[in-house]
């Protein structure tokens, strides 16, 4: 691998959001059962997940330089899987003009076996003349390109390492479903073929191999011998559970052996977490045993934990240190590449980015939300927003702002915003509305009420309360199809799909996102109503702002 790459490992494939569940057991065909309840108080938790995303992250948290490609929708689950790629140092490169990105339910019983049930998305939609055009440099930039045989085209992934092998990347490619379900599904059986022929190193499950050759019996060491054979790949790697992985390679076959896991949680992606361990230990010099035991250990680490990225970097890199027994590796620590002779040299390029200051992830978290929010905009949502308030205006109505909790400190600060620029307004207490200070609002007047939810109880009997009086109603609100939104005549987007932070509840994007279509509404209609700079002087002469608006006004 040359020491002039960018990355380490390039992905494209699979990039999933997992909504998990918890049952007693799998359910047959015609069969009920109760979900459990998770940590979290209710019965799904989302997850990171995807064949590709989750090795990916697994090789991150090791120690690789990685990146991924490909399409997908600016939608909540897109939005929620680059900020965890984000947050895991990641690299992505994603035309977002998908109609939805990747989701899966995946149900797992109490013995930790699982049912998967996706739904690819933009995953299915992307062309190999896409590819071509939109990312060959991203492949070019890599030392070696994964993709998978899931939920990704064939004639796609075939483009991918086709592109890969002209400037001399080396391929991987993960057979994760079946034959019989990759074709017709996905393509061809001629594309299938080609495309496991053209992989350097390819790594099928053991169903998937069987279902392959089937002659070849339940060994997984025949079966990677008898794929080897087939398609002349410098390595075939058969994982085969908690038994290990089976590997056949130019010096011959063998079989390596997987520690035991702790516990049995969930097997969803521990194949996924062994080829990113994989590739960590092939990067670091390793000879393919070697490399194998640490695959093995990170494939066992995966099953311990619900859900198949390891979210939870430390607690992974631990477990994976406990379970490991073979050279001494440094896991997490800077890249080190490897020379052409196989050992172990520095690298020309940079050490990885260390993980983000929690302060400045949450504002690259703010960032991108308010970046979705501004290309989903809707100019005839704020022209029907403005012609209610001029309408208003123009028959003597005023306007009132209005919210609770944090949306409360906003809508003191949008009622000052339009009192300054020519939109004469008022803060209106919620919780006090319903305790008499209705009585500042009479018919034709304009109530703007600010709230993430659109479901905050209080809130929306302050605004039945407004509209009993005949006030008209603009919602400011993450959610469009609220109560609010419901309850209003014009209704603006705020919405976010996350805040920032460890925990990710108190109000940070939402925040923003309220005040800036809020300012954006006030620029509006400073605009539409002639507002000039020396009205705005009349109102604001002190100050710095003051002098400013001062300058060359009479």
């Amino acid at each position: 691998m040359s020491a002039a790459r960018r990355l380490d490992l390039a992905g494209i494939g699979s990039v999933v959001a997992d909504r998990l569940h918890r049952v007693p057991r799998l359910l047959g065909p015609d069969q009920k059962g109760i979900l459990r309840p998770m940590a979290n108080g209710t019965t799904v938790e989302l997850h990171v997940g995807g064949v590709v995303l989750n090795h990916l992250g697994w090789a991150a948290a090791l120690g690789l330089r990685t990146g991924v490609f490909g399409k997908q929708a600016d939608d909540e689950g897109g939005r929620f899987l680059r900020g965890a790629m984000d947050e895991h140092g990641i690299e992505h490169r994603f035309v977002l003009d998908g109609s939805a990105s990747a989701f899966a339910d995946i149900y797992v019983d109490d013995e930790g076996n699982r049912a998967i049930y996706m739904a690819p998305g933009a995953t299915s939609e992307t062309r190999p003349e896409f590819v071509r055009r939109h990312h060959a440099d991203f492949i070019r930039s890599a030392a070696r390109v994964s993709t998978e045989v899931s939920q990704l085209p064939l004639a796609t992934a075939l483009e991918v390492v086709r592109i890969a092998r002209e400037a001399g990347v080396a391929t991987v490619v993960d057979l994760d479903v079946p034959p019989s379900q990759a074709v017709p599904g996905l393509g061809d059986e001629e594309t299938l073929f080609a495309l496991l022929g053209a992989a350097d190193l390819l790594k099928p499950s053991k169903s998937a191999a069987r279902e392959l050759f089937p002659r070849a019996g339940d060994d997984a060491v025949a079966l990677a011998a008898t794929l080897r054979r087939r398609f002349d790949c410098e390595v075939v790697v058969v994982t085969d559970g908690e038994v290990g992985c089976a590997l056949a390679t130019a010096d011959g076959v063998l079989r390596v052996p997987a520690p035991r896991a702790r516990r049995l949680v969930d097997t969803t992606g521990a194949g996924d977490a062994f080829l990113g361990g994989l590739l960590f230990a092939r990067a670091r010099g390793l000879d393919w045993e070697a490399a194998a035991g640490l695959a093995n250990a990170c494939g066992a680490a995966c099953v311990e934990q619900l859900g198949a990225f390891p979210e939870d970097r430390e607690a992974a890199l631990a477990r994976v240190r406990e379970l490991y027994r073979g050279p001494q590796l440094e896991l997490g620590a800077a890249r080190r590449t490897q020379r052409a002779g196989g050992s172990a040299a520095p690298a020309a390029q940079p050490a990885p980015q260390a993980p983000l200051h929690p302060a400045v992830a949450a504002f690259g978290v703010a960032l991108e939300e308010l970046a979705a929010l501004r290309r989903r905009l809707d100019p005839a949502a704020f022209d029907a927003a403005l012609a209610l308030l001029n309408g208003s205006r123009a028959k003597g109505g005023r306007v009132h702002v209005t919210g609770i909790g944090k949306p409360e400190h906003v809508a003191h600060y949008a009622a000052s915003l339009f009192a300054s620029t020519g939109t004469p307004a008022t803060f209106l207490h919620g919780t006090e509305v319903v305790h008499g200070s209705a009585g500042q609002v009479v018919a034709g007047d304009v109530v703007v009420a600010i709230s993430n939810s659109g479901a905050t109880r209080e809130l929306l009997a302050a605004v039945e309360a407004v509209r009993r009086l005949g006030a008209r109603i603009v919602a400011v609100t993450g959610d469009v199809a609220s109560p609010l939104a419901r309850a209003a005549d014009v209704v603006l987007d705020a919405g976010v799909a996350r805040e920032g932070g460890g925990l990710g509840f108190a109000p940070r994007a939402s925040v923003a996102a309220e005040l800036l279509v809020l300012a954006a509404l006030s620029a509006a209609l400073e605009e539409e109503t002639g507002f000039t700079r020396s009205d705005y002087h009349a109102r604001h002469p002190a100050g710095k702002l003051g002098e400013k608006s001062g300058d060359g006004v009479n």
